[in-house]
Parts: structure tokens; C-alpha cells; sequence
């Protein structure tokens, strides 16, 4: 009897030692996602907007009003929560929008829908509970009727212009919109006013230093150290431009930018340049002829 026991109970775990292997296979199997995941980068004004979503089809169901209810908050997609991140500072239908990354919740309703930018990501489907604290900005846009039916739930940015576009949602016979703009205006002339001014400080100092570094000629580099510093009279620079002049044999204006460079860098309580600079005035002043 006690043979027989052990037996069936062998046969039981050898059954479940079998329909694990069996689930385990059949956990390797891919198939496609109900709802696949979608990622879309569209440039705006000088920046990027990159939207992270999952998308549901409609499936001979009825969408808004019934699967989507009306004012109920709505992941806007399936699966874990639409992320919208922006490379820049944007603006929402006028308000203000920090660069950075959202998550896009909506409350669709018959007339009106609730657009909401909300500041926190990683969330699976909607959050539990909702903060209406992290709403960063939160606008009403008015749905449009279709003319023709969108299957599979779309986000897009469309209508794009040199600083703005339009943000729309899209399922069924339904699109909502709202316009996104961005600053372009400021950094481009700042960027004109930059280059149509000429080469920066910096731009002579490293053309100069390169010159100095890789032995080319120092008669071409010299005017361009020159211009460095007077345009900022840092001591680095400065430094630079003595070493320059002792290589071309001009010894005390060498002597004097050395000088120089060591001032500015004792206000600046830097004694690594300090000692470079008295060392070489002292060099200098070995090697200067008699």
C-alpha cells in the first residue's frame, strides 16, 4: 500500500515537473503587443520633443464615452503612462513648460478635454494617487469631429512652424490640439551678435596656443595672443603671450607680460603660475644677450 502511494505521488510531481517545463517553453514565445510601444522625435524651433507611448487600436470598439470614459482621468495611451520630454524650455496653449520629461494625462470629455502635464514618470498606467501638486500645467483644448476613423490611437506634433507646433491626440473620430511653442528668437541673434562680432578671446588664445604648442609660426601666432589679451586680460593668456615673445627674441616685453601675468595671477592666489612666471623671468633674464 505504501509502494502504491509513493508511486502516485511520484506520477503527480512528474506531472507538475512537466507542465512547468512546458510553461517555460511556451514563456519564450514572442508575440505581438496588443498595444505596441511607439517613439517618435519631432525637432521644434531649436530643440527636440520625444514622445514615449504605447498604442491601442480601436477593435470594433466603441473609444470615447465607453472604453475612455468621459471625465475620468486616462493614461492617454496603454500600458505604462505617455512620457513627453522636451530638450527645451517650451510654452503649453501660453503657459510655461521647464525642458525635462512628463507624463501626458488627459480627461477626455464630450465638449472639452483636459491636456495635463504632469511631473513625475515611471508610472504604470495612472497614478494611485493622483497629485494634482505635480500638475505642472494643466490646459482645456476643445475635440474636433474626424471625417474619417483612427484605428490605432496616434500622438503626433504636426503644423509645424519655426517656433511652434501643434500637439495632437488621435483615436476614432476624435483629435484634440494644443500648441506648443518654443523661444527661438533669443539664442539665435545672441548667436549672430557672437558670430558676426568676430573670434572670441578664447577662439585667438587656442589658435595661438596651438601655434606655440605645435612650433609653427610664432610671427603669425603673436598678433592673435595679442588680441586675446586685450580683449581679457587673463593671466593665462597673458602667459602665453610671454613665452611667445621669448621665443621670437623679444626679450624685455617678454620680461614685462611674464611680470604681468604673475600680478594678476597672485590676486588671483594661483602659486602654481606664480612660480612658472618667476621662472622664467629669471631664464630670461640668464639668456638675455649682454
Amino acid at each position: 500500500m505504501l509502494i502504491v502511494k509513493i508511486s502516485m505521488i511520484m506520477k503527480v510531481l512528474f506531472t507538475l515537473l512537466a507542465a512547468v517545463m512546458v510553461l517555460s517553453v511556451h514563456s519564450q514565445i514572442v508575440t505581438p503587443a496588443p498595444s505596441p510601444f511607439c517613439k517618435i522625435e519631432q525637432k521644434l524651433g531649436l530643440g527636440t520633443v520625444t514622445i514615449e507611448y504605447s498604442r491601442p487600436s480601436m477593435k470594433n470598439r466603441t473609444i470615447f464615452g465607453d472604453l475612455v470614459p468621459y471625465g475620468k482621468l486616462w493614461r492617454t495611451g496603454a500600458n505604462r503612462s505617455t512620457v513627453i520630454t522636451f530638450s527645451e524650455n517650451v510654452k503649453i496653449e501660453g503657459k510655461e513648460l521647464a525642458k525635462g520629461s512628463y507624463s501626458l494625462y488627459t480627461i477626455p470629455g464630450e465638449k472639452s478635454w483636459d491636456i495635463i502635464f504632469y511631473n513625475q514618470t515611471n508610472i504604470g498606467g495612472t497614478p494611485d494617487p493622483y497629485e494634482p501638486s505635480k500638475e505642472v500645467v494643466k490646459v482645456q483644448a476643445m475635440p474636433e469631429m474626424l471625417t474619417t476613423s483612427i484605428e490605432t490611437f496616434t500622438i503626433d506634433l504636426n503644423n509645424i512652424k519655426m517656433n511652434s507646433g501643434t500637439l495632437y491626440l488621435m483615436w476614432e473620430n476624435t483629435a484634440v490640439g494644443v500648441n506648443v511653442t518654443t523661444d527661438v528668437e533669443t539664442p539665435v541673434m545672441k548667436n549672430i551678435d557672437k558670430v558676426l562680432a568676430g573670434p572670441s578671446s578664447d577662439d585667438y588664445y587656442l589658435a595661438a596656443r596651438y601655434y606655440l604648442d605645435s612650433g609653427k609660426d610664432l610671427n603669425k601666432a603673436l598678433p592673435w595672443i595679442q588680441k586675446a589679451t586685450s580683449m581679457e586680460p587673463k593671466y593665462w593668456k597673458i602667459r602665453v603671450e610671454s613665452l611667445i615673445l621669448g621665443k621670437l627674441g623679444r626679450i624685455d616685453e617678454a620680461i614685462a607680460a611674464a611680470e604681468k601675468s604673475k600680478a594678476l595671477a597672485m590676486e588671483d592666489h594661483n602659486d602654481d603660475y606664480v612660480k612658472m612666471n618667476n621662472d622664467y623671468i629669471t631664464e630670461l633674464k640668464l639668456n638675455k644677450p649682454k
